[in-house]
């Protein structure tokens, strides 16, 4: 276990080295937008966890529990803010396996449960992320938080990468509104993802982050076939 800590921590320590000073400097220009945007997480987590998990809890869990055996959270070590690693919270949406923190769900993927498949095709299954927020481990916009081993793999082929990771990870990001979302099978693929988060570190605004939200309910209203 002490490996494993010590390990991580040189992997935090390498990340953080590889954010470009232009991004870092962005995000600590200005403390009254920064506190305003933690603010607007505050409050609006508070708000979703009192009216929507209060009660959606509890359902999803029976939903979960009575389609497979496991616990109702699934917990996944992911890249945060300065390359530091923390537990992303989710619900359950796989069988219980070894390879969850190793490999990607892909479309088909014989892991997701039937419950699974209609909370990652909703997006349902990323709300209890919200619980993240309010410990400060992320936002509620923001570049996506990444597996460790995304980490390390594409901050070796794509320029810039470690650069999305001057803020704070969110739940949901420009990228995921433009259409960036679901499975990435090509480098293509995450580096259009990357464009996109880093296009929102440069031109961040609370306005921006008020659209992303909107735009965010609005399509989880649309059926997603990104969703695997």
């Amino acid at each position: 276990m002490l490996h494993v800590y010590h390990s991580v921590s040189v992997l935090t320590e390498l990340h953080d080295s590889l954010i470009h000073e232009p991004y870092r400097a962005k995000n600590k220009a200005a403390l009254g937008p920064l506190l305003r945007k933690r603010a607007f997480d505050l409050v609006f987590s508070l708000l979703v966890v009192a009216f929507l998990l209060s009660w959606l809890v509890p359902l999803i869990a029976l939903l979960i529990k009575l389609d497979s055996k496991g616990p109702t959270f699934f917990r996944q070590l992911r890249t945060g803010k300065d390359g530091r690693p923390f537990y992303c919270l989710k619900f359950r949406s796989m069988a219980p396996n070894a390879e969850a923190d190793e490999r990607q769900a892909s479309r088909g993927d014989q892991r997701v449960t039937k419950v699974g498949a209609f909370l990652r095709k909703t997006s349902l299954d990323e709300l209890p992320q919200f619980l993240n927020v309010l410990r400060g481990e992320m936002s509620v916009v923001g570049p996506r938080p990444h597996m460790l081993r995304h980490t390390q793999d594409y901050a070796q082929v794509i320029d810039n990468f470690m650069d999305r990771h001057a803020v704070t990870p969110g739940i949901t990001g420009l990228a995921q509104v433009c259409g960036h979302r679901g499975e990435t099978k090509e480098v293509e693929s995450m580096a259009r993802r990357v464009n996109a988060d880093l296009q929102y570190i440069r031109h961040w605004s609370f306005l921006l982050d008020l659209k992303i939200v909107l735009l965010t309910v609005w399509q989880m209203a649309q059926p997603d076939e990104k969703a695997c």
